[in-house]
């Protein structure tokens, strides 16, 4: 199995913010990400900024996705790869999981919320 390289966790980091900054984001589960966000305390109107924020935060060492990397199953991004990141959120406040696919030029959001492992 291919665990994904630190150029490759990277690349994905750095791609992923770009989209950000450009708002090319999309969401994969709307209803379920709402209710996620709306869980944190956040709007979500102030999405594009809250994960532009948390991205900053989040290094290759926060890997937390499979090896390799799952593919989703959604229609949407269906084959795409899951990058999943954990890691302890200072502008969250919380320990948060992350999980996001890029397919084309867009940042396809799939997972936003407070870590669920005990």
């Amino acid at each position: 199995m291919k665990q994904p390289s630190h150029k490759e966790l990277s690349g994905k980091l750095a791609k992923a913010r770009e989209q950000i900054a450009r708002a090319l984001i999309e969401l994969v589960d709307q209803e379920g990400l709402i209710a996620d966000v709306l869980d944190l305390g956040l709007l979500m109107e102030d999405l594009p900024a809250i994960l532009g924020a948390v991205l900053d935060e989040i290094r290759v060492q926060d890997y937390s996705g499979g090896n390799p990397p799952q593919r989703s199953y959604k229609p949407t991004i269906r084959g795409s790869e899951l990058f999943a990141f954990t890691w302890t959120s200072k502008r969250l406040g919380c320990k948060a999981y992350l999980k996001f696919a890029l397919k084309g030029n867009q940042l396809w959001l799939v997972s936003l919320h407070e870590d669920r492992k005990p």
